[in-house]
């Protein structure tokens, strides 16, 4: 196993940062700086593990780059950081996104603050990835809030306080059943095996349960995370909250915190009560499609490209549940991977659209048509991440989305066959709001937009590359998460049929 002084300086690199960026409020563009330049060093840092990463230590009922400290032993309080194939996909993408969201969204309004809260913002979400510990999780889980409410609050559109507002109240309200569920199921462990209190994963995971217990366990975790997915009928805030943040914040939102809460799902609520799933599990399949086919329905009639990408994200969360909850190993390894492509794609939709409102100061698909005369290039990039989003052979949506099917259909037949109708249904309102926004002739400001700049091509490059790359050739990804997955699913079968 490597060094665990890694995963301490991928949560204390961006915090450092927020202070540099502070300190050098005072000079120009000093804040702005400092924060690409700790992105930069973070991403790098991320790299490194990633290469490093052993996928036969996580498989092998332990951890990568683990390492635990027990801070206060009665409270059940302790420093216990890890990797695995779960989070591996996942501590890449959140640094990845910081990148792309300082690089491609610059926002210079009250730029030292804004930049300081992403990147606290950025070590929350890294904590609750690294995380392997019950407690530790829930308070990173919880602190992801107040980054992401002042980004929103502060950075936002003109309905920026009643969004921030109702994502707050929202998933604060469900991360409260998450606690309560965390610390019933500690105690438990602590009166059956006795010794000081535990929040460590891998003992509460061993926590012997009645089969009713273990139900209502799942739904308070699932609540919580059902709502920072976002999962159906837990949804509306979403879409409101994505169209009124700041460019860099939809990015944030859409592309990490919601997969916080699968990720969560997966860890939290199936990895610690599998005994649930036999009665949970065909209930949060029922929703996940209903998710797919609603998201899908909505999006179709959606005014603007914002919403258009988060009722698009809302059915892409239904697949990423779908592949969670299935009880194979073939979709759950889609899931993870549909987890990182879709933060990869949506990121790439919020940055095109960035681009566009810099220029016509909307996102509203009626001002908009004709921009692909005058900005073939603006037109060509979008293109390439439908496509991916849609899930075009040969690209990364296909074979996240194939897997989820093909490992779902295996185990539930009916579900994913009424999930596919969900990709027929992607392929029509993405191309219907593509023929609207760039088909037809250019009027008015439209017809001498600029064309993407050299920076913003820049800017794209990875999203580009990832979407080919992992369209053709995703199986040494694939071959890095299996191993934990294999586990986490044996786990499963082993609790529903001992």
């Amino acid at each position: 196993m490597h060094s665990s002084w890694y995963l301490a300086a991928l949560l204390v690199v961006p915090l450092l940062g927020a202070l540099g960026a502070l300190a050098a409020a005072r000079t120009r563009d000093g804040a702005y700086r400092v924060a690409v330049a700790t992105s930069v060093v973070e991403l790098g840092l991320t790299l490194v593990v990633a290469f490093l990463y052993d996928p036969h230590v996580a498989g092998a009922h332990t951890l990568d780059f683990a390492t635990r400290h027990v801070l206060a032993a009665p409270f059940g309080l302790a420093y216990d950081v890890g990797l695995d194939g779960i989070s591996l996909l996942l501590v890449v993408l959140t640094s990845l996104v910081l990148c792309l969201a300082l690089l491609g969204a610059r926002d210079r309004r009250r730029e030292p603050a804004f930049v300081a809260w992403l990147l606290v913002l950025t070590t929350c979400t890294m904590g609750s990835f690294l995380a392997q510990d019950g407690l530790e999780f829930f308070v990173f889980f919880e602190l992801t809030l107040v980054p992401s409410y002042f980004i929103v609050a502060e950075w936002g559109g003109a309905e920026r306080a009643r969004a921030a507002l109702k994502f707050f109240v929202y998933t604060f309200t469900g991360s409260a059943a998450l606690l309560v569920g965390l610390i019933y199921l500690a105690v438990a462990h602590q009166n059956q095996v006795g010794g000081p209190l535990t929040f460590a994963f891998s003992a509460l995971a061993a926590t012997t349960l009645s089969h009713g217990t273990a139900v209502w366990l799942f739904a308070a975790f699932a609540v919580a995370f059902a709502v920072k997915s976002p999962i159906w009928p837990l949804h509306t805030w979403s879409p409101l909250a994505y169209a009124e943040a700041p460019t860099g914040g939809s990015i944030e939102l859409s592309a990490l915190l919601a997969k916080l809460g699968s990720y969560g799902l997966l860890r939290v609520a199936v990895g610690l009560v599998p005994l649930a799933l036999v009665d949970v599990r065909p209930v949060v399949l029922t929703l996940a499609v209903v998710g797919v086919l609603y998201g899908s329905l909505v999006a179709c009639t959606t005014p603007d490209l914002k919403r258009l990408v988060a009722y698009s994200s809302l059915a892409q969360m239904g697949f990423i549940t779908l592949g969670v909850m299935s009880g194979s190993a073939i979709a759950t390894e889609g899931a993870l991977l549909l987890m990182f492509n879709h933060g990869v794609i949506t990121a790439g939709f919020f940055l095109l659209i960035g681009f566009i409102e810099r220029r016509r100061a909307s996102y509203q698909i009626h001002d908009l048509a004709g921009l692909q005369g005058p900005a073939p290039v603006l037109a060509a990039l979008f293109t390439v991440v439908m496509m991916a989003s849609i899930g075009l052979p040969g690209l990364s949506g296909f074979v996240s989305e194939y897997l989820i099917l093909i490992g779902t259909f295996a185990t539930h037949a009916w579900w994913a066959a009424f999930a596919t109708l969900g990709v027929l249904a992607s392929a029509a309102y993405l191309l219907w709001a593509f023929q609207r926004v760039f088909h037809g002739r250019a009027h008015g400001p439209n017809e001498h937009l600029e064309d993407a700049r050299v920076a913003e091509r820049w800017v794209m490059v990875p999203v580009v590359v990832l979407v080919v790359a992992l369209g053709v050739f995703p199986q040494p990804v694939l071959n890095r998460i299996a191993p934990s997955v294999d586990r986490l699913v044996a786990h499963e079968i082993a609790a529903v049929h001992p």
